[in-house]
């Protein structure tokens, strides 16, 4: 999230930097004592082979990850050894290759970062194998996102379906509204939520990641994918027309008080947790919260609400007619060139190409799989299996998260670039045209164009 960041469930959230160097110096640990081990079963094809993982995965996500591990091992006899990277995974694998120690698999979680090691030269090709199977269950979008130069590298095993609104169904019942199907029902909805006694939208401002995220969702419908894909590779400019008709959509949003609860300010000192909180939490400050699947786990694991009854959610609507927008982000698997079984973790990502692994972590919760194989009842929950559905149905409709494929100087830096920027616009959206020439001078430093 960056999950809970901007990853998937949650790192899917950006963590901290403080987070993240207490994540490497565990990294490191594990990695000096050999710890985050899974035994292999006896006999099987890679029986006395050990798999190294490196991830930014902690808490639930690496626990359920390693019962993924666990299959692996049980079909092949593989050890295998997790170690968490922390959130910068690029210097983390960096200093892993330098030191001759690198792991043999890297779960990726940004696009621009996976294009960066194949430009280091530091990532095997997936095997005929492995993308063979993916070519069968996953969309082509997916194999462009794991590709570089035509060459297919990255395998995506977990997704994240980044185009949902939670709201809480009591404050709708209250307020005599239903799920908008467009962005200007979602206005007029906010607006009568606010008239009925609770503000629109909690707003995590302080987590610039989250406003790339409403940005690229309404930038996505409104102006369609082949614009998306172009401002994604900066071949359009952050000044053109599109850009600026978006952004004076979402000030729309962002200027006024009855949708944004306690207004800009209070916005800009809510983080993401605090954002899902105000909605969910004991004593609600809001009806609707913009975020992505992961938003059900965290009201059901920090607030004790059941997805699909007290917690509920509907797409990001259309914006001016356009599509309905699918946005993602995910986690893909490389094989390093450095590490020390290669061809055994080429193996593992065979596994990983197949529904069987999905299916694992599927039913262990807080996990989405871009496979159209994976059989949907795997799913513990209705809501989660409805969101599953979402996601592959798009096909190739999908974007994935546009500031994940940026250079992290523009796309992925608290208090710089995008972030800082679309800070600055929550603040004060009056000039998006103004915003929007800024925008664009960072992305040229940063693309280096």
């Amino acid at each position: 999230m960056r999950r809970p960041g901007k990853t998937t469930s949650g790192r899917t959230t950006r963590r901290t930097a403080a987070t993240a160097s207490a994540a490497l110096a565990l990294a490191l640990g594990a990695t000096a004592c050999g710890g985050g081990t899974t035994g292999p079963a006896s006999g099987g094809e890679l029986s006395g082979q050990t798999v190294t993982v490196a991830g930014v995965w902690t808490g639930s996500e690496q626990k359920n990850f390693k019962k993924v591990l666990d299959a692996f091992t049980a079909k092949t006899g593989a050890k295998t050894v997790f170690v968490p990277s922390g959130d910068n995974v690029s210097t983390f694998v960096g200093s892993k290759i330098e030191g001759g120690n690198a792991p043999d698999v890297v779960m990726v979680p940004q696009v621009g970062v996976l294009r960066q090691f194949a430009k280091e030269g530091w990532l095997q090709p997936l095997s005929e194998e492995a993308a063979k199977t993916a070519g069968s269950s996953l969309a082509p979008v997916w194999r462009d996102y794991g590709s570089v130069d035509g060459t297919y590298y990255g395998l995506y095993f977990k997704a994240a379906h980044k185009s949902t609104v939670w709201y809480a169904p009591q404050a709708f019942t209250q307020a005599g509204v239903s799920e908008p199907k467009s962005w200007a029902d979602l206005l007029k909805t906010g607006r009568t939520l606010a008239d009925s006694g609770r503000p629109a939208f909690a707003v995590a401002g302080e987590d610039g990641w989250t406003l790339t995220d409403w940005f690229e969702n309404v930038y996505l419908s409104q102006a369609g994918p082949q614009k998306y894909d172009q401002l994604a590779r900066h071949e359009l400019k952050w000044t053109d027309d599109s850009v600026v008709k978006a952004l004076t959509t979402l000030g729309e949003l962002f200027k006024d008080k009855q949708l944004v609860a306690g207004g800009a300010q209070t916005a800009l000192g809510t983080d993401f947790p605090s954002s899902v909180e105000q909605v969910f939490g004991p004593e609600p400050k809001a009806g609707m919260v913009y975020e992505g699947d992961f938003v059900g786990g965290v009201a059901k694991d920090q607030f004790g609400k059941k997805p699909g009854e007290d917690a509920k959610f509907f797409p990001f609507p259309a914006v001016d007619g356009g599509t309905a927008p699918v946005v993602s982000g995910g986690d893909a698997a490389v094989v390093l060139k450095n590490g020390k079984n290669g061809k055994a973790g080429m193996k593992l990502l065979e596994f990983l190409a197949g529904p069987e692994a999905a299916e694992v972590w599927a039913g262990a919760g807080g996990f989405l799989s871009p496979n159209t194989k994976v059989d949907l009842a795997a799913y513990g929950d209705d809501t989660t299996r409805n969101t599953a559905k979402s996601l592959t149905a798009a096909g190739d409709s999908v974007r994935f998260d546009m500031s994940d494929q940026a250079p992290a100087a523009f796309g992925g830096t608290k208090g710089a670039g995008e972030w800082k920027l679309l800070q600055d616009f929550l603040r004060d959206p009056s000039d998006p045209q103004g915003t929007a020439g800024k925008l664009e001078a960072e992305a040229a430093k940063a693309y280096g164009n």
